[in-house]
C-alpha cells in the first residue's frame, strides 16, 4: 500500500495517557526534572539513551566500505560483493503444466497471475532444504499491486476482470531455488511451489473462529475464508512455518454511507482505494458487513508441505499487522511480538499456553492457537509493563461491547484503547537479539504527531511531525513471558544537516531517514531496510538521503553502515540469510513508483526501467540475493 497516509483519516481517535500524563504519574524528583527541562527538550532528555549501545564486548563486526547514497536508477552494493536479481514479479513460481511466461505489455491474464509470482514483493524467508545453505525454498508476501503497469490500460476504467487479475497478484508465493556453483536460479517445475491468492481457502483457527462476527452468508460457519491481502512483513518460525501480517487490507473494503463505528474504528471508508466493491460484493461492506473481520490476522504457512492449508491464528488477534516474531520461552513457549503499520496504533505480543514440541510444523499444528495476547504501553520513566487482552478483565466486558474473548480479539484496536496503551509511530518490523534479549522495533514515521487535534509527543514517540522515523527496543524483566520491560531508543534517524531539530537524528555514522525493515544475521549484525516515499525522497529534510537502503547496524560499537542503495522511488525490504549467513535475500518492491502510487501505462518507465532496463519493459518488483564474492559471511 502506499506508505504516506497523509490522505487517510486517522483510525484512532482513544484518549490514551499523553506525556504529560505520564510525566504526572512519575516520582516527584524525575517529574521535576522532566518539567523543569520542558517537553521541548524531552529528546535531549533520551540522548543518553539512544545510539546503538554497547550490548556486548568484542571488535567491530563490519568488514565492508560503506557506499555512498544511492541517487540513480540502479541497485548497489559494495565493492566485493555482487548483487543477482531473481524472481521477479510475473514469472512462473513453477507449478508444473502451469507455467506461462511474463508479457511485458501487460496482456497476461488474471489465470496467468494466479500461477505467476505476484506483485510488490515484501517480507521474505529462506527455509533450508535438509538444512542445505544453497537449496531451500522462498516464501514471500505481495503487499499490494500498481494497476498502472498491471493491466495495458492502467488502472482505469476498473472492470471485474482487473479486479480478479489484481486479486490474483495479491496474497503469497513459495518458490524453490538452489545455487548451480555460479549462480542462484529458480527450480522450475517444483513440487513445492505455491500461490496463494484471494481464492485460496484459509482455515480460521483459534478463540475467534466460528464467532458470529466472522460468519457470512458464504461460510456460515466462520471457519473458512477465502484469500490474504495486503501481506506486508514475514518471518520464520522456530518450527520451521512462515508467518505473514495481513496489514492495510481496510483500504480494500468500501463501507457505503452508513459506516459502523467498528468500521470506521479500523479507517474504512465510504470507498476502497481499488474499487473492488463495485465488482465483488465480498468488499462491499454495506452488504456483506463481516467480511473485513476475516483480514487483519497472523497467517501461519507450512512451505514444505504443499498439500498443507494456510491457516489465520485469531489467538494473536486482529490488527493492521505488519508481521509477526516468534522468541521461545527456556521452557520453550512461543512468544509472538506484533506492531501495527498505522499513526498512532499499537505494539502486541502473544504468549502461548503450550510448548513447542519436536517434530516441525505438524508437531507444532495448534501452538499459536491457545495462550495469551497483550498490548504494550510505554511509560516515561524507561519502563514499560504488557497489558493483558482478556475479555471480563478491567474495561474488557460486555457493558464495554467486548461479549467474548472473540470479540475481543477481533476488536483488539478497540480493546487497546480501553486498556490505554501506548499510540505509537507506525510500528513496522521486529527482530529479537536472542542472546541479549533485547527486541527491536521500527517505528517508521508519524507526520502527524503533534500536529492540531492529533496526539502530542510522549517518551516513546518523542519528535512532532516525525518525518524520520526511529527505532525503539525493549527488553523484558526475566524471560521472554515478562509482563514489565525496561526501553530506549536504538537511534532517532534523520540527517544532522537539516535544520529542524526534529529531523536531525543522532545516527552515529551514514544517515537514514524511515526505517522499517529489520532483522539479524547469523552474525548478530543487525540490518536495517528503509521506506520513505517517493514524494519525501530527493528533496528537503531527505535531499542528502537519497535512494532507499539497507545499513547495518554493529550492535557492540553504536556503527550505522550503509550496504545497499535501491533504484529509483522503490522501498528496500524483506530480510532473510542462508543458515551459514553467506547468503542474503531481500525484495525491492515498487520500482520506480509515482508519488501518486498509480503508473501511467503509457510511460511505464518514467521514473525506473530496474531491474531489466529494456526499452519496452516495466518496472518490475523482484528478490535479490546477494554474496560476496570470495564467499565469505555478509557483513564481515
Amino acid at each position: 500500500m502506499p506508505k504516506d497516509f497523509s490522505t487517510m483519516e486517522d483510525s484512532n481517535r482513544s484518549g490514551n495517557a499523553s506525556i504529560h500524563d505520564q510525566i504526572a504519574a512519575l516520582p516527584l524528583n524525575r517529574r521535576t526534572v522532566i518539567q523543569g527541562a520542558g517537553l521541548a527538550s524531552l529528546l535531549g532528555l533520551l540522548q543518553p539513551l539512544a545510539g546503538c549501545a554497547n550490548l556486548g564486548a568484542g571488535q567491530p563486526r563490519l568488514g565492508f566500505t560503506a557506499i555512498p547514497p544511492g541517487q540513480t536508477d540502479a541497485l548497489v552494493v559494495p565493492p566485493g560483493y555482487v548483487a543477482q536479481v531473481i524472481a521477479r514479479w510475473g514469472e512462473p513460481v513453477g507449478i508444473a503444466g502451469n507455467m506461462p511466461a511474463f508479457r511485458t505489455d501487460g496482456s497476461n491474464s488474471a489465470a496467468d497471475q494466479a500461477v505467476q509470482l505476484g506483485m510488490h514483493h515484501d517480507g521474505l524467508a529462506f527455509f533450508p532444504i535438509n538444512g542445505s545453505s544453497t537449496h531451500g525454498l522462498i516464501a514471500l508476501n505481495h503487499e499490494y499491486t500498481d494497476d498502472g503497469l498491471l493491466h495495458p490500460d492502467g488502472f482505469l476504467p476498473m472492470n471485474a476482470a482487473k479486479v480478479k487479475k489484481s486479486q490474483n497478484a495479491h496474497g503469497l508465493s513459495v518458490y524453490e531455488v538452489k545455487f548451480n556453483g555460479q549462480a542462484w536460479e529458480m527450480v522450475r517445475p517444483s513440487a513445492y511451489a505455491r500461490r496463494f491468492t484471494m481464492d485460496t481457502p484459509f482455515e480460521m483457527s483459534g478463540p475467534a473462529a466460528g464467532h458470529p462476527l466472522l460468519r457470512t452468508a458464504a461460510d456460515p460457519q466462520g471457519r473458512t475464508t477465502l484469500g490474504t491481502l495486503n501481506n506486508c512483513a514475514s518471518s520464520a518460525t522456530p518450527w520451521g512455518t512462515y508467518l505473514s501480517g495481513e496489514e492495510n487490507w481496510m483500504f480494500y473494503f468500501g463501507g457505503g454511507k452508513d459506516i459502523s463505528a467498528h468500521h470506521k474504528r479500523w479507517g474504512m471508508n465510504e470507498k476502497g482505494l481499488y474499487g473492488w466493491e463495485r465488482f465483488d460484493t465480498r468488499f462491499d461492506a454495506s452488504q456483506t458487513p463481516n467480511e473485513a473481520n476475516r483480514f487483519g490476522w497472523v497467517v501461519e504457512v507450512d512451505p514444505m508441505d504443499p498439500t498443507s492449508t494456510p491457516v489465520k491464528r485469531t489467538a494473536m488477534g486482529r490488527a493492521a499487522h505488519e508481521g509477526a516474531w516468534v522468541a521461545l520461552t527456556q521452557d520453550q513457549r512461543a512468544v509472538v511480538y506484533s506492531g501495527e503499520d498505522a499513526r498512532f496504533e499499537y505494539i502486541y505480543k502473544f504468549i502461548s499456553s503450550g510448548r513447542m514440541q519436536p517434530g516441525g510444523a505438524k508437531a507444532n499444528r495448534h501452538l499459536l492457537d491457545e495462550g495469551t495476547l497483550y498490548v504494550a504501553r510505554f511509560d516515561a520513566n524507561g519502563q514499560g509493563q504488557w497489558l493483558p487482552l482478556v475479555h471480563g478483565q478491567g474495561p474488557l466486558t460486555a457493558a464495554n461491547g467486548f461479549a467474548d474473548q472473540g470479540e475481543v480479539l477481533i476488536k483488539a484496536r478497540q480493546a487497546s484503547d480501553l486498556l490505554g496503551a501506548t499510540k505509537m509511530d507506525r510500528p513496522e518490523w521486529l527482530a529479537i537479539d536472542k542472546a541479549s534479549r533485547w527486541v527491536y522495533c521500527t517505528l517508521t514515521n508519524n507526520s502527524q504527531r503533534g500536529a492540531p487535534g492529533k496526539p502530542g509527543v510522549d517518551a516513546a514517540n518523542p519528535r512532532a511531525n516525525n518525518s524520520m522515523g526511529q527505532i525503539i527496543r525493549w527488553r523484558e524483566a526475566g524471560d521472554f513471558d515478562g509482563m514489565n520491560f525496561e526501553w530506549n531508543h536504538l537511534l532517532l534517524a534523520g540527517d544532522p544537516a537539516n535544520e529542524r531539530a526534529e529531523a536531525k537524528g543522532n545516527v552515529k555514522g551514514d544517515i537514514l531517514g524511515c526505517p522499517d525493515g529489520l532483522g539479524f544475521s547469523p552474525n548478530g549484525l543487525l540490518w536495517i531496510q528503509t521506506d520513505a516515499h517517493a514524494t519525501q525522497m530527493y528533496k528537503g529534510e531527505f535531499a542528502r538521503i537519497g535512494n532507499n537502503q539497507m545499513l547495518a547496524c554493529d550492535t557492540a560499537t553504536g556503527e550505522v553502515r550503509r550496504f545497499l542503495t535501491g533504484p529509483t522511488n522503490c522501498e528496500i525490504t524483506g530480510v532473510s540469510f542462508t543458515p551459514d549467513g553467506r547468503n542474503l535475500f531481500i525484495s525491492v518492491q515498487h520500482p520506480g513508483e509515482t508519488p501518486t502510487d498509480r503508473s501511467d501505462p503509457k510511460q511505464p518507465q518514467k521514473y525506473s526501467s530496474w531491474p531489466d532496463h529494456q526499452p519496452d519493459g516495466r518496472p518490475r518488483s523482484a528478490n535479490v540475493v546477494i554474496r560476496k564474492i570470495d564467499g565469505g559471511v555478509i557483513g564481515t
